[in-house]
């Protein structure tokens, strides 16, 4: 009798969406995560091949759940919007993020920005900038070749993927869109846009206000010319 040998089943690879750990550790850093992250949101709104996540798992090894970052925010060029439980790159043709955002809270330590650091080094990242809010320091690194390169002046740099401006000021860092715009909190964008509404209300409020006027004017004028037929005057000349 012959054994028939079947073959081995290999089990699933689970690759986590969450690591049950919070998304940042306190107010001021996830205001500054989802200040970056909605305001690229925006940026890129009109283009269809540009990813943005925040705090989402990257998995740029396939067969390997082990390795992986969450970076606060990521924007991966060349990738369509969608939902995403976790960005395996094996099925994002193989396109790791070009750009990502740290940003620092009093809980980070040394050990651990170094892995960072040296994982998206090693996994392709073009562009790593690191924003310490609590002592308003900001830097970046920026590839060349196969490593990273400190950019030695990040006061007024613009990222050469993004085209968006770093700026600090004694107090914050403030960034800005390649039209000049400012990035805003949701909270500030919504009273811009309350302000522009009101703005908006009060010209057309002035407008009819004009447009009444005018019907006044013109009322007074034909109430003239018919006084003025009543007396015999020909009105017809005026």
């Amino acid at each position: 009798m012959v054994q028939q040998i079947t073959p081995e089943t290999t089990s699933e690879i689970i690759y986590p969406q969450s690591d049950g750990q919070p998304m940042a550790d306190n107010t001021e850093q996830f205001t500054w995560i989802v200040k970056i992250k909605e305001n690229l949101e925006i940026l890129f709104a009109s283009q269809s091949d540009v990813f943005i996540a925040g705090d989402l798992f990257w998995y740029p090894v396939q067969g390997n759940p082990n390795i992986k970052q969450a970076p606060d925010t990521m924007v991966a060029f060349g990738r369509p919007k969608g939902k995403r439980g976790s960005y395996l790159q094996w099925n994002e043709d193989n396109i790791p993020p070009q750009v990502v955002f740290e940003i620092l809270s009093p809980g980070n330590t040394l050990k651990e920005m170094t892995k960072k650091l040296q994982f998206y080094e090693r996994y392709g990242v073009e562009e790593y900038y690191i924003y310490d809010p609590g002592k308003n320091d900001l830097n970046g690194l920026l590839r060349s070749e196969d490593s990273f390169e400190v950019i030695e002046e990040i006061n007024g740099w613009v990222s050469p993927r993004l085209g968006i401006r770093f700026q600090l000021t004694p107090d914050t860092l403030e960034i800005f869109s390649p039209n000049g715009q400012k990035f805003l909190t949701p909270v500030e964008i919504d009273q811009l846009r309350e302000q522009e509404r009101e703005r908006a209300e009060q010209e057309c409020q002035a407008k009819e206000a004009v447009l009444q006027e005018l019907e006044k004017e013109r009322d007074r004028y034909q109430e003239l010319l018919a006084k003025l037929k009543n007396q015999g005057i020909d009105t017809d000349s005026l």
